[in-house]
């Protein structure tokens, strides 16, 4: 007769404890994730040369995730924070490699990117 309302407590915090460590993981670019996005709609404006042109406005992780917004919005993708993070973690894994540090994480600030010390 206990075995029941220990069972249901027991279930109730494991359910909680799970819930609590996905809400405080931190939000840091899926380079797997980034590269099937961008795959899927980048790549056909967005040759290898887009990126290592001479005049590239991307210099830094900040201009980097700043480029990603700004091309998901006027392509009217709608990405969240997280889409826009994983795809410029791709970007930086391939083409970039700017210093990790924080790269991706957001600070929940409304969705816009954590302010990232320079190198």
């Amino acid at each position: 007769m206990l075995a029941k309302p220990i069972s249901a407590v027991l279930l109730v915090s494991l359910a909680s404890l799970a819930g609590l460590a996905r809400a405080e993981a931190p939000r840091t670019g899926d380079a797997a994730r980034g590269e099937l996005l961008y795959a899927t709609h980048c790549i056909t404006c967005h040759g290898d040369q887009v990126h290592w042109r001479d005049n590239k406005l991307v210099t830094d992780w900040r201009s980097l995730q700043s480029e990603v917004d700004r091309w998901q919005v006027l392509s009217g993708l709608g990405w969240n924070p997280q889409d826009i993070a994983d795809v410029a973690r791709y970007l930086n894994t391939v083409y970039y490699r700017y210093p990790a540090g924080l790269l991706g994480r957001t600070n929940g600030n409304g969705g816009k990117p954590a302010k990232i010390a320079g190198p």
